[in-house]
C-alpha cells in the first residue's frame, strides 16, 4: 500500500538497512534535511566559482566549435565517473547520477558560454 503522505521529518526511523554494518547519518529526517540544505548551498557556490572560470575560459576560444570543445566534454565526463566510483560503494549508480548531473550543467554553461563568446572581441596584436 503506497501513502500519500509525506513522513514526519521529526519522527524515529522507521525503516532499516539488512547491513548489519550500515551507519546511520541523523536521528530523524529533519537533521537529514538540514544537512542536505546546507550541502546545497555549498554545491551552488561552487558551481558559481566553476561558472567563474567557464566565464574566463571564453577568453581563450576563437569561435563556437572551440566554446563546445566537445573532447574536453568527453574529458570532463569521464574524470566525473571516476571521481564518482569512489564513492560508488555507498550508493547504487552513484556513477551515472553524476555524470548525467554533470552533462546538464555542462549543457547550460555552453549555453551560456556561447552568449559570452558574442560580448568578446578579438585582441590585436
Amino acid at each position: 500500500m503506497t501513502s500519500q503522505q509525506e513522513p514526519s521529518p521529526l519522527s524515529g526511523a522507521i525503516r532499516r538497512f539488512k547491513d548489519p554494518n550500515y551507519q546511520n547519518k541523523a536521528p530523524n529526517l529533519q537533521a537529514l534535511r538540514d544537512e542536505i540544505d546546507a550541502l546545497d548551498a555549498q554545491i551552488v557556490a561552487l558551481m558559481a566559482e566553476r561558472a567563474l572560470c567557464v566565464r574566463d575560459a571564453t577568453r581563450f576560444k576563437k569561435d563556437a566549435y572551440q566554446v563546445a570543445a566537445p573532447a574536453r566534454q568527453a574529458q570532463v565526463f569521464q574524470k566525473v565517473r571516476n571521481l564518482a566510483a569512489e564513492h560508488a560503494a555507498n550508493f547504487p549508480g552513484f556513477e551515472n547520477i553524476a555524470e548525467s548531473a554533470y552533462r546538464t550543467m555542462v549543457a547550460g554553461f555552453i549555453a551560456a558560454e556561447q552568449e559570452l563568446f558574442a560580448q568578446t572581441e578579438e585582441v590585436k596584436s
